[in-house]
């Protein structure tokens, strides 16, 4: 089992600067990779993809963050950052780590953490 735990979230202004972490614990062997994800608190709103790491450092980002947003990992500490600067209210969401565990076929596992608020005021 992997316990994934968020921080850094709260209240910021438009065009400021936020970074949340996620710690991994537990059986952690075999992360490979790790990603952020964001669902807004519209009531329809779906859980998107806002970026992922590889556990060789390869990096993708949605669309409407790159340039934005920064991703990275310190695989000594077993923690993923994400740096979000130029902030917009569209940003606001409850931000998710998850964490992709792969010990070979038929061995895949997901785990997701409870989030971490994130509000950008206008």
């Amino acid at each position: 089992q992997v316990q994934l735990v968020e921080s850094g979230g709260g209240l910021v202004q438009a065009g400021g600067s936020l970074r949340i972490s996620c710690v991994a614990s537990g059986s952690t062997g075999g992360i490979n990779t790790i990603a952020w994800y964001r669902q807004a608190p519209a009531p329809e709103s779906r859980r998107e993809l806002v970026a992922s790491i590889s556990d060789d450092g390869d990096t993708i980002y949605e669309d409407s963050v790159k340039g934005r947003f920064t991703i990275s990992r310190d695989n000594a500490k077993n923690t993923v950052y994400l740096q979000m600067n130029s902030l917009k209210p569209e940003d606001t969401a409850v931000y998710y780590c998850n964490a992709a565990q792969n010990f070979g076929p038929g061995y895949e596992y997901n785990y997701w953490g409870r989030g971490t608020q994130v509000t950008v005021s206008s």
